[in-house]
């Protein structure tokens, strides 16, 4: 009877279903290398290997006498350029053109008083006490004063009317250009101060307060819970039933449960098994590469480097 029990244990355990294989494969990082766009000595380190920075915090700072100044000047000329531009909208100030007006008053008094002169010069010529010349003379006064007075009405009139349509214009398009080089001006300031462009955790610094930082090199190196990723590898016998968005379940030591992750991409070319894969056996055989991304990355918590086996997920 024992011998019978053992042939039927054997048998349901020939038929039960193999389980899924286990590849083997590790976490890996996408680093996101944070630099200025401009060299200079740095000036404020204000973060720290491990810490977790949110999008917008500020990571580190360099000198920025030279482009505080430019900016100082640039928002100077950008305030002349504004003024002049309002400055063609309008006329000249009443304390400019007070001059203006009291000549325009004497030349009406004068016209007045020539105009009176002829009527008087008229009645005299005609009473025959002077002579045609002496009218003429008046006439010729009044002529002068309504000359004089329309010269300083017109002179009064340019005075408080704004400038040509093509002065402004003109007065315009500078203030325009300067307000862009003030925006060149704080852009190139603000370079200077570089932020975390995401919210991740810092993994490196890579220069100490008063060291000189070449352009574009990174000072900071974030990795964001969503850059890290599962590497494994599957032989190229059962790559066929893998595709891209397969659910995969990754397995690490001290993980507490497993992790649900995607496919993101597989290799296009195969490979020889790595030297060094974490595995309990080594293969010589075509692999080909495949990664897969956690669908929660912040509770994952993979670690770059850490050992992984991945299975299929069972539907």
């Amino acid at each position: 009877m024992p011998r019978a029990l053992l042939l039927l244990a054997c048998a349901l355990a020939a038929c039960s279903p193999r389980p899924d294989p286990a590849w083997s494969g590790y976490a890996e990082g996408e680093y996101v290398y944070v630099a200025a766009t401009a060299g200079g000595t740095l000036q404020a380190l204000t973060t720290r290997r491990g810490d977790t920075v949110d999008a917008g915090t500020p990571l580190f700072a360099l000198e920025d006498t030279a482009e505080r100044a430019a900016r100082d000047e640039a928002a100077a000329r950008a305030d002349t350029a504004r003024a002049q531009a309002r400055n063609t909208t309008l006329g000249r100030r009443f304390e400019d053109t007070s001059a203006l007006r009291a000549q325009l008053a004497q030349a009406r008094a004068q016209a007045t008083l020539a105009t009176r002169e002829l009527a008087r010069q008229q009645a005299l010529v005609e009473k025959g006490f002077i002579s045609q010349s002496r009218l003429d003379d008046a006439r010729t006064a009044v002529e002068q004063g309504r000359q004089k007075v329309a010269e300083l009405t017109a002179t009064l009139k340019v005075a408080q009317t704004p400038a040509r349509d093509d002065e402004r214009a003109a007065a315009a398009a500078t203030a325009r250009a300067a307000e862009a080089s003030l925006a060149q001006a704080q852009w190139r300031e603000g370079q200077r101060r570089v932020v975390a462009p995401v919210k991740a955790r810092v993994a490196d610094t890579f220069f100490r307060v008063g060291e000189w930082v070449q352009p574009g090199q990174p000072v900071v190196s974030l990795l964001p819970p969503a850059n890290i990723k599962a590497r494994f590898y599957v032989p190229e016998g059962e790559l066929a039933s893998l595709a891209v968005g397969d659910a995969v379940t990754l397995h690490c030591d001290g993980c507490a449960t497993p992790i649900a992750a995607r496919v993101d991409r597989i290799a296009t070319e195969a490979e020889y098994t790595p030297p060094v894969i974490y595995s309990n056996a080594q293969r010589s055989r075509l692999v080909f590469l495949v990664e897969a991304r956690p669908d929660d990355p912040v509770r994952a918590g993979l670690k770059p480097g850490q050992p992984l086996d991945v299975r299929r997920t069972t539907p």
